[in-house]
C-alpha cells in the first residue's frame, strides 16, 4: 500500500495552492503522473531534495512531493 496516499498526497499538493480556488491537482491520475516524472528525474541521476536515502526512486519521489520540496506546474496551453 501507498504511504502516503493518494488523497493525502492530492491534499498536500492543493494546499500549496491555496491562494488560488481552483486545486492544482484534481485525480489520482495527476499524482501518479507527477510522481513518475519525479522519479524518472531521479533516475537519470538528478539529486533527491530529501535528507534521507530512500532505496526506490518511486519512494523518494513520493516522499519529495509529500514534505513539499518539489512542487507540481500545471502547463496550460
Amino acid at each position: 500500500m501507498l504511504r502516503p496516499s493518494y488523497a493525502e498526497l492530492m491534499e498536500v499538493l492543493n494546499k500549496s495552492n491555496a491562494e488560488e480556488n481552483q486545486p492544482i491537482i484534481s485525480s489520482r491520475y495527476s499524482v501518479v503522473i507527477a510522481a513518475a516524472k519525479r522519479a524518472r528525474q531521479l533516475i537519470d541521476r538528478e539529486d533527491s531534495a530529501t535528507d534521507e536515502k530512500l532505496s526506490k526512486p518511486l519512494s523518494a519521489a513520493i516522499q519529495e512531493l509529500y514534505d513539499g520540496k518539489v512542487h507540481v506546474k500545471i502547463d496550460v496551453k
